[in-house]
């Protein structure tokens, strides 16, 4: 907890800042057009440091029910965020990129901080086939936890010569964070490899094999980080998310035991639920489980998912 304070209070001071820098422009600027463009980014900010706050606020004095929390629990200010290519070739990585974008968007409107731990590009500009991000800031996996299905759009890949549309899918999965006593892994289970991490566009990152990936021998499920410069640290960030995608695989299963877990049990993202359709050419968002339709694509993929988000979390 004390760490996504540190991060919380971090970001507002980086806020704080700008909207200082900016209260200094504005007063020496004589420009009426660039003063206008000044005072629209300082308002910007000060909403943005407004939902920081919050979520600082919320954090450093919680509910009653959520002080006595026990340690059997989830924390709802922490949640796991993958996005995955499904069917449908380079297509159905630019659209996971897409989906992948909203979230992060989303996410700063709320005000909550976004960490990106591991990252598998397609063979085109643009393209992922796998991300896995941690989110931090209030109620974030309540709120987003009705997020996890396949999407799937429609519409004429920039990849396509003939203007023909074609219809792709990429998975969302929205993990709590669990600690060992919800989810106790036999050590024995797990395999250990260590790669050079890449960021963006392939470059390395760290020349030294920093990067971490856990396989599950008994379900077969591998998890990466790539987000610190330390073995030990990357090692204990995949621990989180293995101990995350476990859990959520026995609640699938009715499981009280990972050591009950198998290979041959496990679903795939075909099997999974189709929850959402993103109809480009008549600009419409599906939502299956509400059986109601949104429009104005541009702005929903800009982050522009309250309306969606609290219909879903309600239902």
């Amino acid at each position: 907890m004390n760490e996504v304070l540190n991060s919380l209070k971090k970001d507002i001071e980086e806020v704080e800042k700008r909207i200082s820098d900016l209260d200094n422009l504005l007063s020496l600027e004589k420009d009426p057009e660039l003063k206008k463009l000044a005072q629209d980014e300082k308002e910007e900010l000060l909403k943005q440091k407004d939902a920081l706050m919050e979520s600082s606020n919320s954090l450093s004095n919680p509910n009653p029910s959520e002080r006595n929390k026990s340690p059997e629990e989830i924390n709802p200010h922490i949640a796991i965020l993958e996005v995955r290519a499904g069917t449908g070739g380079d297509e159905a990585g630019l659209f996971a990129n897409d989906l992948y974008k909203m979230y992060l968007k989303f996410s700063e409107k709320k005000g909550w901080k976004a960490s990106e731990i591991a990252v598998t590009e397609g063979g085109i500009p643009s393209e992922i086939r796998s991300v896995t991000c941690e989110i931090k800031g209030k109620s974030v996996y309540p709120l987003l936890k009705n997020e996890s299905g396949v999407h799937r759009v429609q519409r004429i890949p920039v990849t396509e010569t003939g203007g023909r549309i074609h219809t792709s899918t990429a998975t969302v999965a929205i993990l709590p964070e669990v600690n060992e006593v919800q989810v106790e892994i036999n050590p024995k289970d797990v395999g250990l490899e260590f790669f050079h991490a890449s960021g963006h566009g392939g470059q390395n990152v760290n020349k030294v094999q920093t990067a971490v990936r856990l396989k599950h021998l008994p379900t077969g499920i591998v998890v990466e980080s790539q987000e610190q410069r330390n073995q030990a640290q990357n090692r204990e960030k995949a621990m989180v998310i293995l101990r995350s995608r476990l859990y959520e695989l026995m609640r699938e299963q009715q499981k009280t035991k990972v050591d009950d877990l198998r290979s041959e049990q496990i679903g795939s993202a075909e099997r999974s639920e189709k929850i959402r359709t993103y109809n480009f050419p008549q600009d419409r968002v599906t939502d299956h489980r509400l059986k109601e339709s949104f429009h104005n694509i541009p702005a929903i993929l800009n982050g522009e998912i309250d309306e969606i988000i609290q219909k879903t979390s309600n239902c």
